[in-house]
Protein backbone atom coordinates (compact mmCIF):
# COMPACT_ATOMS: atom_id res chain seq x y z
CA UNK A 1 0.00 0.00 0.00
CA UNK A 2 3.30 2.21 0.45
CA UNK A 3 6.57 1.64 -0.79
CA UNK A 4 9.40 3.60 -0.06
CA UNK A 5 12.44 2.85 -2.26
CA UNK A 6 15.83 4.64 -1.45
CA UNK A 7 14.39 7.71 -0.43
CA UNK A 8 16.42 10.16 0.67
CA UNK A 9 16.96 14.09 1.75
CA UNK A 10 20.05 16.05 1.32
CA UNK A 11 19.83 19.56 2.79
CA UNK A 12 23.31 20.77 1.61
CA UNK A 13 25.94 18.89 2.88
CA UNK A 14 23.59 17.39 5.48
CA UNK A 15 21.54 13.81 4.72
CA UNK A 16 18.51 13.96 6.87
CA UNK A 17 17.32 10.98 5.21
CA UNK A 18 19.62 8.51 3.93
CA UNK A 19 18.43 5.23 1.38
CA UNK A 20 14.87 4.51 3.13
CA UNK A 21 13.42 1.89 2.17
CA UNK A 22 10.20 0.29 3.39
CA UNK A 23 7.31 -1.22 2.55
CA UNK A 24 3.70 -0.89 4.02
CA UNK A 25 0.90 -3.23 3.69
CA UNK A 26 -2.64 -2.87 3.39
CA UNK A 27 -4.36 -2.42 6.75
CA UNK A 28 -0.75 -1.86 8.67
CA UNK A 29 0.05 0.35 11.24
CA UNK A 30 3.85 1.09 11.24
CA UNK A 31 5.25 2.83 13.71
CA UNK A 32 8.21 5.33 12.07
CA UNK A 33 10.38 5.66 15.55
CA UNK A 34 13.53 7.69 16.41
CA UNK A 35 14.80 10.03 18.64
CA UNK A 36 14.29 14.12 17.65
CA UNK A 37 16.22 14.90 14.44
CA UNK A 38 16.12 11.60 13.24
CA UNK A 39 14.43 12.05 9.92
CA UNK A 40 11.13 11.54 10.77
CA UNK A 41 9.60 14.40 9.77
CA UNK A 42 11.28 15.16 6.52
CA UNK A 43 10.10 11.39 5.74
CA UNK A 44 6.40 12.39 6.47
CA UNK A 45 6.80 15.21 4.06
CA UNK A 46 8.06 13.18 1.79
CA UNK A 47 5.50 10.40 1.22
CA UNK A 48 2.56 13.14 1.22
CA UNK A 49 4.60 14.70 -1.28
CA UNK A 50 5.06 18.23 0.45
CA UNK A 51 8.09 17.94 -0.25
CA UNK A 52 10.13 16.51 -3.13
CA UNK A 53 12.93 14.11 -1.79
CA UNK A 54 16.59 14.61 -3.48
CA UNK A 55 15.98 11.14 -4.78
CA UNK A 56 13.90 7.57 -4.38
CA UNK A 57 11.05 7.07 -5.18
CA UNK A 58 7.39 6.61 -3.16
CA UNK A 59 4.12 4.56 -3.93
CA UNK A 60 0.85 4.97 -2.68
CA UNK A 61 -1.71 2.18 -2.97
CA UNK A 62 0.00 1.66 -6.58
CA UNK A 63 0.26 5.33 -7.48
CA UNK A 64 4.24 7.29 -7.82
CA UNK A 65 3.74 10.16 -6.46
CA UNK A 66 5.87 11.94 -8.52
CA UNK A 67 4.85 10.56 -11.48
CA UNK A 68 0.76 10.62 -10.67
CA UNK A 69 0.57 13.02 -8.16
CA UNK A 70 -2.96 13.73 -7.79
CA UNK A 71 -4.15 10.10 -7.77
CA UNK A 72 -1.94 9.53 -4.82
CA UNK A 73 -2.23 12.06 -2.91
CA UNK A 74 -5.88 11.75 -3.45
CA UNK A 75 -5.33 8.44 -1.24
CA UNK A 76 -4.10 10.07 1.61
CA UNK A 77 -5.18 11.66 4.82
CA UNK A 78 -2.37 13.46 6.49
CA UNK A 79 -1.94 14.95 9.72
CA UNK A 80 1.19 16.92 10.49
CA UNK A 81 2.66 18.10 13.06
CA UNK A 82 1.35 21.67 13.01
CA UNK A 83 -2.40 21.13 12.66
CA UNK A 84 -3.84 22.60 9.75
CA UNK A 85 -6.52 24.19 12.22
CA UNK A 86 -8.95 27.80 11.59
CA UNK A 87 -9.65 28.84 15.17
CA UNK A 88 -12.82 30.82 13.92
CA UNK A 89 -14.44 28.26 12.49
CA UNK A 90 -16.91 25.59 14.11
CA UNK A 91 -15.45 22.19 13.89
CA UNK A 92 -18.51 20.95 11.79
CA UNK A 93 -18.35 23.81 9.20
CA UNK A 94 -14.28 23.10 9.32
CA UNK A 95 -14.82 19.53 8.44
CA UNK A 96 -17.31 19.89 5.41
CA UNK A 97 -14.73 22.98 3.91
CA UNK A 98 -12.30 20.62 4.23
CA UNK A 99 -14.21 17.78 2.41
CA UNK A 100 -14.85 20.23 -0.11
CA UNK A 101 -10.86 20.79 -0.74
CA UNK A 102 -10.94 16.86 -0.76
CA UNK A 103 -13.37 16.51 -3.46
CA UNK A 104 -15.97 14.86 -1.59
CA UNK A 105 -19.06 14.97 -3.41
CA UNK A 106 -21.84 17.78 -2.47
CA UNK A 107 -24.62 15.27 -2.18
CA UNK A 108 -21.95 13.40 0.21
CA UNK A 109 -20.66 16.21 2.56
CA UNK A 110 -23.06 15.97 5.27
CA UNK A 111 -23.03 12.28 5.61
CA UNK A 112 -18.83 12.06 5.50
CA UNK A 113 -18.40 14.68 8.07
CA UNK A 114 -21.26 12.87 10.64
CA UNK A 115 -18.89 10.02 10.24
CA UNK A 116 -15.58 11.51 10.43
CA UNK A 117 -17.23 12.67 13.88
CA UNK A 118 -18.59 9.96 14.80
CA UNK A 119 -15.47 7.69 14.32
CA UNK A 120 -12.85 10.58 15.99
CA UNK A 121 -15.91 11.31 19.14
CA UNK A 122 -15.82 14.93 18.47
CA UNK A 123 -19.75 15.03 17.88
CA UNK A 124 -20.30 16.61 21.11
CA UNK A 125 -18.44 19.66 19.88
CA UNK A 126 -19.69 19.89 16.21
CA UNK A 127 -21.24 23.61 17.15
CA UNK A 128 -18.02 24.17 19.06
CA UNK A 129 -15.68 27.23 17.91
CA UNK A 130 -11.71 25.03 17.24
CA UNK A 131 -10.35 28.30 19.34
CA UNK A 132 -11.99 27.15 22.62
CA UNK A 133 -11.14 23.18 22.49
CA UNK A 134 -8.61 21.77 24.40
CA UNK A 135 -5.61 19.95 23.01
CA UNK A 136 -6.88 17.11 23.09
CA UNK A 137 -9.66 17.92 20.91
CA UNK A 138 -8.16 19.77 18.81
CA UNK A 139 -5.73 16.66 17.49
CA UNK A 140 -9.63 14.58 17.64
CA UNK A 141 -10.33 17.48 14.73
CA UNK A 142 -6.77 17.03 12.80
CA UNK A 143 -7.54 13.35 12.81
CA UNK A 144 -11.45 13.94 11.57
CA UNK A 145 -10.05 16.11 8.72
CA UNK A 146 -7.50 13.26 7.75
CA UNK A 147 -10.05 10.47 7.71
CA UNK A 148 -13.07 12.62 5.98
CA UNK A 149 -12.51 11.55 2.34
CA UNK A 150 -11.77 8.21 3.73
CA UNK A 151 -8.26 7.72 2.46
CA UNK A 152 -6.94 4.27 2.27
CA UNK A 153 -3.62 5.62 3.42
CA UNK A 154 -3.43 7.63 7.12
CA UNK A 155 0.16 9.42 7.33
CA UNK A 156 0.30 10.81 11.05
CA UNK A 157 3.82 12.99 12.18
CA UNK A 158 3.39 12.87 15.97
CA UNK A 159 -0.18 12.42 16.46
CA UNK A 160 0.52 12.55 20.60
CA UNK A 161 2.93 15.57 20.43
CA UNK A 162 2.69 18.13 23.70
CA UNK A 163 -0.58 16.39 24.85
CA UNK A 164 -0.93 15.22 28.25
CA UNK A 165 -0.93 11.67 29.33
CA UNK A 166 -4.70 11.22 29.17
CA UNK A 167 -5.40 12.95 25.94
CA UNK A 168 -2.38 10.82 24.70
CA UNK A 169 -4.17 7.67 25.92
CA UNK A 170 -7.71 8.70 23.60
CA UNK A 171 -6.12 9.62 20.71
CA UNK A 172 -3.82 6.11 20.89
CA UNK A 173 -7.67 4.64 20.93
CA UNK A 174 -8.77 6.33 18.03
CA UNK A 175 -5.75 5.25 15.97
CA UNK A 176 -5.98 1.60 17.40
CA UNK A 177 -9.74 1.99 16.35
CA UNK A 178 -8.78 2.68 12.97
CA UNK A 179 -6.56 -0.33 12.09
CA UNK A 180 -8.55 -2.68 9.39
CA UNK A 181 -9.83 0.90 7.97
CA UNK A 182 -6.93 2.58 6.61
CA UNK A 183 -3.06 1.60 6.55
CA UNK A 184 -1.55 3.79 8.61
CA UNK A 185 2.24 4.66 9.02
CA UNK A 186 2.80 7.32 12.40
CA UNK A 187 6.17 8.59 13.41
CA UNK A 188 6.71 9.23 17.20
CA UNK A 189 10.03 9.37 19.54
CA UNK A 190 7.61 7.83 22.56
CA UNK A 191 8.26 4.80 22.90
CA UNK A 192 5.22 3.48 24.61
CA UNK A 193 3.28 4.51 21.88
CA UNK A 194 4.79 2.67 19.19
CA UNK A 195 4.61 -0.40 20.87
CA UNK A 196 1.02 -0.06 21.69
CA UNK A 197 -0.62 0.46 18.07
CA UNK A 198 2.02 -0.41 15.69
CA UNK A 199 1.82 -3.91 14.36
CA UNK A 200 5.59 -3.39 13.00
CA UNK A 201 8.21 -0.59 13.81
CA UNK A 202 10.43 1.15 11.79
CA UNK A 203 13.70 2.40 14.26
CA UNK A 204 15.70 4.98 12.77
CA UNK A 205 18.82 6.73 13.33
CA UNK A 206 20.53 10.16 12.06
CA UNK A 207 18.26 9.43 9.16
CA UNK A 208 19.36 5.89 8.48
CA UNK A 209 17.21 2.53 8.71
CA UNK A 210 18.27 0.36 11.54
CA UNK A 211 15.50 -2.00 12.22
CA UNK A 212 12.10 -2.98 10.52
CA UNK A 213 10.04 -5.35 12.25
CA UNK A 214 7.67 -6.45 14.99
CA UNK A 215 8.77 -5.58 18.48
CA UNK A 216 8.56 -9.24 19.49
CA UNK A 217 10.84 -9.69 17.07
CA UNK A 218 13.17 -7.38 16.99
CA UNK A 219 13.23 -8.07 21.00
CA UNK A 220 14.17 -11.72 20.41
CA UNK A 221 16.55 -11.17 17.76
CA UNK A 222 18.45 -8.69 20.29
CA UNK A 223 18.01 -10.71 23.55
CA UNK A 224 20.59 -13.47 24.09
CA UNK A 225 19.07 -15.18 26.81
CA UNK A 226 15.48 -16.19 28.10
CA UNK A 227 14.82 -14.53 31.57
CA UNK A 228 11.94 -15.94 33.94
CA UNK A 229 11.43 -13.68 37.26
CA UNK A 230 9.69 -14.95 40.22
CA UNK A 231 8.21 -13.71 43.54
CA UNK A 232 8.26 -17.02 45.91
CA UNK A 233 7.19 -16.71 50.12
CA UNK A 234 6.81 -19.01 52.35
CA UNK A 235 3.72 -20.97 52.98
CA UNK A 236 3.83 -20.14 56.97
CA UNK A 237 6.19 -18.48 59.21
CA UNK A 238 7.78 -21.19 60.45
CA UNK A 239 8.50 -22.80 57.26
CA UNK A 240 11.18 -19.80 56.39
CA UNK A 241 12.70 -20.06 52.93
CA UNK A 242 15.91 -18.20 51.71
CA UNK A 243 17.58 -16.95 48.97
CA UNK A 244 20.42 -19.50 48.82
CA UNK A 245 17.83 -22.65 48.80
CA UNK A 246 16.30 -20.94 46.35
CA UNK A 247 19.03 -20.14 43.87
CA UNK A 248 20.76 -23.66 44.25
CA UNK A 249 17.03 -25.55 43.91
CA UNK A 250 16.18 -23.45 40.70
CA UNK A 251 19.88 -24.10 39.21
CA UNK A 252 18.97 -27.44 38.93
CA UNK A 253 16.53 -27.00 36.09
CA UNK A 254 17.90 -28.53 32.76
CA UNK A 255 18.78 -25.46 30.50
CA UNK A 256 19.42 -22.91 33.53
CA UNK A 257 22.39 -20.98 32.56
CA UNK A 258 22.16 -18.66 35.78
CA UNK A 259 19.94 -17.71 38.92
CA UNK A 260 19.83 -14.95 41.06
CA UNK A 261 17.77 -14.55 44.16
CA UNK A 262 17.19 -11.82 46.78
CA UNK A 263 15.05 -11.37 49.61
CA UNK A 264 12.79 -8.13 49.80
CA UNK A 265 10.20 -7.19 52.15
CA UNK A 266 7.76 -8.87 53.80
CA UNK A 267 10.17 -12.07 53.38
CA UNK A 268 9.56 -12.50 49.83
CA UNK A 269 11.65 -13.67 47.49
CA UNK A 270 12.61 -12.19 44.24
CA UNK A 271 14.51 -14.15 41.50
CA UNK A 272 15.81 -14.58 37.53
CA UNK A 273 16.43 -17.44 35.73
CA UNK A 274 18.51 -17.36 32.86
CA UNK A 275 18.46 -20.04 29.93
CA UNK A 276 19.57 -20.47 26.36
CA UNK A 277 17.44 -18.26 23.93
CA UNK A 278 14.62 -20.23 22.63
CA UNK A 279 14.57 -22.20 26.10
CA UNK A 280 11.38 -20.99 28.15
CA UNK A 281 11.43 -22.45 31.93
CA UNK A 282 8.09 -21.25 33.11
CA UNK A 283 6.44 -24.27 33.36
CA UNK A 284 9.54 -26.06 34.90
CA UNK A 285 9.85 -23.10 37.80
CA UNK A 286 6.50 -23.19 38.63
CA UNK A 287 6.88 -26.83 39.17
CA UNK A 288 9.82 -26.85 41.05
CA UNK A 289 8.34 -23.99 43.23
CA UNK A 290 5.27 -25.04 44.48
CA UNK A 291 6.44 -29.06 44.56
CA UNK A 292 8.87 -27.60 47.29
CA UNK A 293 5.96 -25.81 49.05
CA UNK A 294 7.16 -22.61 48.51
CA UNK A 295 4.01 -19.68 47.76
CA UNK A 296 4.64 -19.04 43.99
CA UNK A 297 3.82 -15.25 44.28
CA UNK A 298 4.92 -13.92 40.96
CA UNK A 299 5.62 -15.57 37.48
CA UNK A 300 6.77 -14.09 34.02
CA UNK A 301 8.62 -13.58 31.17
CA UNK A 302 11.27 -10.76 30.91
CA UNK A 303 11.39 -9.18 27.94
CA UNK A 304 13.29 -6.29 25.99
CA UNK A 305 11.32 -3.29 26.19
CA UNK A 306 11.00 -1.02 22.97
CA UNK A 307 13.14 1.45 24.62
CA UNK A 308 16.06 -0.99 25.19
CA UNK A 309 15.69 -2.47 21.62
CA UNK A 310 16.34 1.27 20.06
CA UNK A 311 19.24 1.67 22.86
CA UNK A 312 20.96 -1.64 21.22
CA UNK A 313 20.50 -0.88 18.05
CA UNK A 314 21.94 2.82 17.68
CA UNK A 315 24.32 2.04 20.79
CA UNK A 316 27.41 0.91 17.97
CA UNK A 317 26.59 3.83 15.48
CA UNK A 318 26.37 6.53 18.57
CA UNK A 319 29.87 5.08 20.19
CA UNK A 320 31.55 4.75 16.74
CA UNK A 321 30.17 8.80 15.78
CA UNK A 322 31.62 9.60 18.80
Amino acid sequence: MIRLSHLTKKFGACTAVDDLCVDVREGEVVGLLGPNGAGKTTTMRMITGFMPPSKGRVSIAGFDLYDHPIQAKRKIGYLPEQLPLYPDMTVCKYLAYVAALKDVPAARTKAAVALAMERTRTGEVADTRISTLSKGFRQRVGLAQAIVHEPPVLVLDEPTSSLDPQQRYEVRELITALKGRHTVILSTHILPEASDVADRVVIINRGKVMAVDTPANLAGRLRACESVRLEIGARAAASAVSPDAVRESLAALPGVLDVHAAIGAAGIITARIDSAAGVDLRAEAAALVTGRGWRLLGLSGDSLSLEEIFLALTRDEREGGA
